[in-house]
């Protein structure tokens, strides 16, 4: 089964691997949450989720449930289908997947600021979110393993794709421009190759190919390369703080 924002990007893939498809933008939690609804609705095992939707974007943008919309594509809206899902996934015994990234350039996340109302920057925003995607997993692996779960975060790495088209940091230009010449291309990974380690993790057993609550780079356990990763009390506040975002966001209005 196959989600997507695009419906007609979505629909073409899924006709190519003949599967299901469904359609949620992630920038609306309200979708998210019929998405959860249908998924249920559809399927009465879930051998696999693999939380893969992210993005880096241009100037700050609210989405048109209040956040900051790096912060509610890249972390809130999985968390959120994840949480909606849960008693599937524990009754499958499933595998939750997170697509993360390198860390080792982001800056403190504050529990209070999310959104960094208080300063705001394209890169560290994107840097934040794949840390809250760590930290999701390994609060996720201790609250729920006991019961079946097992999860997983991973890097894959610099792949050569349309990401970060919207940003407007010179550095992401710049990045951008060397990916565009055949000798920089050399730097980075085919989207295959890039895909190779879901892949693994997706196909592989839990407690035999791999460990629940670790962070994956070429098919190894690595240490991400910043302290708060290792911030159990970070973790915990940030699962409590986006049950308490997610919650409110989804109250009739």
């Amino acid at each position: 089964m196959l989600t997507g924002r695009s419906p007609e990007k979505t629909r073409a893939i899924a006709t190519e691997l003949g599967v299901d498809s469904y359609v949620a933008d992630f920038t609306r939690l309200d979708d998210v949450a019929r998405l959860a609804a249908e998924i249920t609705g559809a399927y009465p095992r879930i051998d696999v989720l693999a939380n893969n939707a992210g993005g880096m974007f241009g100037t700050q943008t609210r989405t048109v449930d209040g956040f900051e919309k790096t912060f509610q594509v890249n972390h809130l809206a999985p968390f959120l289908l994840t949480r909606l899902l849960l008693d599937t996934l524990i009754a499958s015994r499933a595998s939750v997947i997170q697509t993360s990234s390198t860390v080792r350039f982001t800056k403190t996340i504050d529990l209070t600021d999310l959104d960094h109302d208080r300063h705001f920057d394209a890169v560290h925003a994107y840097g934040a979110a794949k840390l809250e995607n760590i930290l999701f997993t390994q609060e996720l692996h201790r609250r729920y393993h006991a019961e079946g779960i097992a999860a997983a975060s991973f890097y894959p790495g610099n792949v050569l794709t349309g990401f970060g088209a919207e940003a407007t940091k010179p550095i992401i230009r710049l990045v951008r421009r060397v990916a565009a010449n055949p000798l920089g291309r050399r730097l980075f990974s085919t989207p295959e190759q890039g895909a190779d380690q879901l892949v693994w993790l997706a196909q592989g057993t839990p407690g035999a190919d791999w460990e629940s609550g670790a962070y994956y780079y070429r098919r190894a356990i690595t240490k991400p390369s910043n302290a708060q990763a290792f911030d159990e009390a970070l973790a915990r506040g940030l699962w409590e703080r986006s049950q308490q975002l997610t919650t409110a966001a989804l109250r009739p209005r």
